[in-house]
């Protein structure tokens, strides 16, 4: 059933509102390992990879424990105050990150940024959701989604602007918090909280038994499953990729930054906004719709991990990267909206929070385990071959979950 057009429009304008916010948050967490070298220079008190490893990871650690708090947060009061407060707390930190200067504030920073961050992404998917009941759910999902993309592509620039003597790192971490701290207050107000969600008839809404309600769900922990799976080759690819094309094909720290991260998030962007759309056609004929497609991204990773793990040129490694950023475009925009065809609608931030700290939390064994791996001297393309594998495998999984129709809306 299609919403009123004044609903309608009100329900892309949340999306308009959110994807500024969208874009900072991924753009506040990108920028920091492309502007390391000067960060490092600057404060002495960073001994050794170690303590950079160590400011990477807290941020992860926080913000995975976190979310499934935050999306319980969510779903139990105000999304919109939710939202607003989430911006307004990162925005403030990411500007004090500025400021540091020692290795214990920079730790400190980052750990806040993951606990403040951690109340946003549950909370504005699940109020997207809340809005687009159905034919531009997938769709209105992806839109928001291009924002991280954005906020990826313009965080793999920041080490221009931190090699700048005009502005410097501390400027850009400086100019991105203000800018969010001034926007947190019209989101607030331009903001409105959704209608309670509708549900079966004999089935109340209720939000005690959350968790327990969830992890007994067949269908949600096949979902929980295939939505770590496959994070765990996103996280290497975004954590590693730069210093791998950098090794492999002898490039500066530059041209490996924005060669690993450009192509695959103008490549996720397009795939986000093109899978949004197949997605939420194939459900006006078949409740798999968006199941469908997001198996068909995975399965474009089958091509694109062998690519690059296998690539013998820079071109062919960026070809590859371009096939798994359409992929992910697929996968990323239609996991909200599949929860939401297995789980209560009052339930979907904080399911969506868990999915957070499950997959964040495999993606940074991930990360480990693949420097391990590299320091045995394992190769590229039998590490990236077990990545397809398991993608293989997340396929498998997706299809085994059965939507509930009384949960589409």
């Amino acid at each position: 059933m299609t919403p009123p057009s004044n609903v309608l429009r009100y329900a892309w304008f949340v999306v308009a509102l959110l994807f500024p916010v969208a874009l900072l948050n991924y753009l506040d967490r990108q920028m920091l390992a492309t502007m390391k070298a000067s960060m490092v220079h600057d404060i002495p008190t960073i001994a050794n990879r170690a303590d950079w490893g160590l400011v990477l990871g807290c941020f992860k650690w926080t913000y995975a424990i976190l979310s499934p708090f935050g999306g319980y947060v969510a779903d139990r009061f105000s999304k919109r105050h939710v939202i607003g407060a989430s911006l307004f707390v990162w925005s403030a930190v990411t500007w004090w990150t500025g400021h540091v200067t020692t290795f214990h504030e920079l730790m400190t920073a980052r750990a806040l940024m993951g606990i403040s961050e951690a109340f946003y992404i549950p909370a504005a998917l699940s109020l997207i959701a809340d809005y687009h009941t159905g034919p531009t759910r997938s769709q209105a999902v992806g839109v928001h989604q291009t924002g991280i993309y954005v906020g990826q592509i313009l965080g793999g620039f920041a080490g221009y602007a931190a090699d700048s003597p005009e502005h410097g790192w501390r400027w850009v971490f400086s100019m991105c918090g203000l800018i969010g701290v001034v926007y947190a207050l019209p989101l607030i107000g331009f903001l409105r909280n959704p209608p309670r969600p509708v549900v079966a008839e004999g089935a109340p809404a209720r939000t005690e038994g959350v968790f327990r309600g969830l992890l007994g769900n067949r269908n949600f922990i096949l979902l929980v499953m295939y939505f770590t799976l496959p994070a765990i080759a996103g996280w290497v690819v975004r954590d590693w990729m730069p210093e791998i094309l950098r090794e492999k094909f002898n490039l500066g720290q530059g041209k490996a930054g924005v060669s690993a991260i450009l192509f695959v998030q103008i490549a996720s962007l397009v795939g986000a906004i093109i899978g949004g759309g197949l997605a939420d056609r194939l459900m006006r004929h078949t409740p798999r719709g968006r199941i469908f497609a997001s198996a068909f991204g995975m399965l474009l990773f089958l091509p694109a991990l062998f690519s690059v793990g296998n690539a013998g040129t820079l071109g062919f490694a960026i070809a590859g990267l371009i096939v798994f950023g359409l992929g992910w475009g697929f996968f990323d925009c239609n996991n909200m909206p599949i929860l939401c065809q297995v789980a209560r609608p009052e339930w979907r931030a904080t399911g969506y929070g868990i999915n957070d700290l499950v997959s964040i939390s495999f993606g940074g064994f991930g990360d480990w385990i693949f420097g391990a791996l590299r320091d045995q001297h394992v190769p590229l393309n039998l590490i990236f071959g077990v990545f397809a594998g398991v993608a293989l495998l997340s396929v498998g999984i997706i299809m085994l979950v059965k939507p509930r129709t009384d949960f589409a809306n």
